[in-house]
């Protein structure tokens, strides 16, 4: 089932952020080897990232979002973990 991962950012987000980033491309490099990423990646305004997986259920996608580094060492501020439908491509 597809997930998608809204990690909002704190106020040190963009300051923690490239110090973080090389951890975090590590935590999630496993899923994008094993075809688990759908697409990643920050949004353009720097308010966060977004990240769509395809993970067996919900808690694994929270327990997922919850362990990464940006949320752990506080780019993230919040995090919002929703089931994902996808319509467009087939």
């Amino acid at each position: 089932m597809l997930f998608v991962i809204i990690g909002h950012d704190g106020p040190r987000g963009a300051e923690l952020r490239p110090k973080i980033r090389p951890a975090h491309l590590d935590n999630l490099r496993p899923l994008v080897d094993k075809g688990k990423v759908v697409i990643a990646g920050p949004f353009a305004d720097g308010s966060g990232s977004l990240i769509i997986v395809d993970m067996e259920s919900q808690a694994e996608a929270v327990a997922f979002a919850n362990s990464d580094p940006y949320t752990k060492e506080g780019v993230f501020e919040r995090i919002e973990v929703k089931p994902f439908r996808r319509v467009f491509p087939e």
